[in-house]
């Protein structure tokens, strides 16, 4: 099985290409370090040629709504198109929680990505990961304001990067799911007192605001709205581990 990965020098890429050498798979790391262009379409159709799988992990340069539904607007377009062209037989897209609930640029463009692909002649899997370890960390860096980290009291079930690399490894070389698997973390957390515990793991000393009006990449946040539904595929890295392994 030969398996095309697009974005494949990105966190999420890089440890989904290792896992799927670890299953024995051909894989074709696809991004411009490798002399492929997602936008262009250059370099797309020889990367492609032979694939029976193609795994779409890239993500927009910034996350602005415009800037996100022109990228995946354009990228998943080339790539299907591509795809079409090489006889690939899945197409494997890594999305995240909150698409299709969460009114943003971001997740409006995710949105996008999957209607496009499940709109394609191609049979399709839509991995629906939870926000990670690693990405909710990052945002809380790098707030900015003044008196502390505004964070909303949303409840999350978040997940380390490996464990969503190796769901979308695990999808890619099964049958497609002709929609969308929910992938989310062991333990539950308010994401106000999550954001706490990472900042002090950090050794960062600015408090935490718990605000309902503050936004998660730009959306208004429900309680619920970033919990999986029944039948989640749960990784295994808890909180403590990850910290542990950091």
């Amino acid at each position: 099985m030969r398996v095309v990965v697009a974005g494949a020098t990105g966190l999420i890429g890089a440890r989904t290409v290792a896992g799927l050498r670890d299953h024995g798979v051909d894989v074709v790391p696809v991004s411009r370090r490798h002399g492929v262009d997602v936008i262009t379409g250059s370099g797309l159709d020889e990367a492609l040629r032979g694939a029976a799988v193609v795994v779409d992990v890239t993500d927009a340069p910034t996350r602005t709504e415009e800037a996100g539904l022109r990228f995946f607007r354009i990228a998943t377009a080339n790539l299907l198109a591509a795809a079409v062209s090489a006889g690939v037989e899945h197409h494997v897209v890594l999305s995240v929680a909150g698409a299709g609930r969460l009114r943003s640029g971001y997740f409006l463009a995710k949105e996008l990505q999957e209607y496009q692909s499940g709109q394609s002649s191609i049979p399709h899997s839509i991995v629906r990961a939870a926000l990670s370890f690693e990405s909710l960390e990052a945002m809380a860096v790098a707030d900015t304001r003044p008196d502390g980290v505004h964070v909303a009291p949303a409840l999350i079930r978040p997940l380390a990067t490996n464990d969503v690399a190796a769901a979308v490894a695990h999808v890619a070389v099964g049958l497609p799911l002709l929609g969308t698997l929910e992938v989310a973390g062991p333990e539950e957390y308010r994401l106000d007192d999550l954001t706490a515990k990472l900042l002090a793991a950090k050794g960062d000393a600015r408090s935490v605001v718990t605000d309902v009006r503050a936004r998660l990449l730009a959306a208004e946040v429900g309680r619920r709205a970033l919990l999986p539904g029944p039948g989640a595929h749960i990784g295994h890295t808890t909180f403590g581990a990850w910290l542990a392994q950091r």
